[in-house]
């Protein structure tokens, strides 16, 4: 299994099916040396719809009471499970990465760090569970990310925004 992408990489690979044991794996490592329960920590993203073309990066969700509040130890904490804050400024989250060296160019893995009782937080998992159990919806969203990048390797900020109506329709089926 080979994980990672550069800053702004856009690179889709086949589902890889070592992307769970990896993300059991990381898991276990954050319950070990970290506050976090198990409860608060959820795999999402591409790499979690089984069956799915990803970019090869395992994304984290991890709930706690308030991302307001002081999140200072338990950053301390996540930097000691290879974890490190970026400096994206981000609505209703706060964003780790675990990368491959010391180089900090190849990003791994990704926490998205919210609120456990966001809209954030269930429309993530929603929208995980929803595309696996819908192979339609599994079907188009693959579709969309092809469309995108076909012809081109870079631009995460505009493959997000590309993606993003289709995202909010599976969102508006939680209501």
């Amino acid at each position: 299994m080979e994980l990672g992408t550069g800053r702004n990489e856009v690179r889709l690979v086949e589902h890889d099916n070592a992307w769970e044991d990896e993300f059991k794996s990381v898991k276990k490592n954050l319950l070990e040396h970290t506050s976090l329960t198990d409860n608060q920590i959820e795999h999402i993203g591409s790499t979690a719809i089984k069956g799915i073309l990803a970019k090869p990066i395992i994304d984290i969700l991890v709930g706690v009471d308030s991302i307001e509040s002081d999140t200072t130890e338990l950053e301390k904490e996540l930097r000691t499970c290879g974890f490190y804050r970026l400096r994206v400024n981000r609505q209703d989250e706060i964003v780790f990465a675990k990368f491959t060296d010391e180089t900090f160019k190849i990003r791994t893995h990704y926490i998205h760090l919210t609120d456990i009782n966001s809209d954030f937080w269930h429309n993530r998992i929603f929208f995980r569970d929803y595309l696996n159990a819908k192979d339609d919806a599994k079907k188009e969203y693959e579709r969309i990310k092809l469309n995108f990048t076909d012809g081109k390797s870079e631009g995460i900020e505009e493959y997000t925004d590309f993606k993003e109506a289709f995202v909010k329709d599976i969102y508006s089926k939680r209501k």
